[in-house]
């Protein structure tokens, strides 16, 4: 029988508490405890992306993380990236650039985009081609996401230029 321990993780901004047993991972928690279901559960072994979060401002892979690690760490999923109902930028541009093709794949993408971009505001299509190579997508041959992201560069006020 495995003993359960309380965490807090500020997930979104907002904070949220969970029962984990020492062997739950992030993504069980987000899905099945908080029902944040934006986030996927693809191949289960860190390969596809298709989980990735930001935990304290880095991108990592939901599935292969203990969520008791991440007692009052900061979690950014795909719900949070819309403010007061408005849709961030990263989000426009997929939408704008038609980025989307089954949708699996979308939410880590976005996600991975958002922490890649958080450090290249000037993003080159090489760059954005490697910032995102750790998330596979099986439905396009990546242009649109890779556009999307070149857009969303564009779109993300910088600070200094409000």
């Amino acid at each position: 029988m495995s003993s359960k321990k309380a965490i807090s993780l500020i997930v979104n901004g907002d904070t949220r508490d969970a029962l984990v047993s020492g062997d739950d991972t992030l993504l069980t928690v987000l899905r099945d405890q908080l029902h944040l279901t934006g986030t996927k559960r693809g191949c289960n072994q860190g390969i596809c992306g298709a989980c990735t979060v930001i935990i304290d401002g880095v991108a990592v892979r939901s599935c292969l993380s203990i969520a008791g690690f991440y007692d009052t760490s900061e979690i950014l999923t795909v719900e949070g990236l819309s403010t007061n109902n408005k849709l961030s930028p990263i989000q426009l541009a997929f939408s704008e650039t038609g980025a989307v093709q089954c949708g699996f794949c979308t939410a880590g993408m976005m996600i991975a985009a958002k922490a890649f971009l958080a450090n290249n505001s000037s993003p080159t299509v090489n760059e954005i081609r490697h910032g995102i190579s750790g998330n596979l997508c099986r439905c396009s041959g990546y242009k649109k996401i890779v556009d999307a992201i070149a857009l969303a560069a564009k779109m993300i006020p910088r600070q200094g230029s409000e």
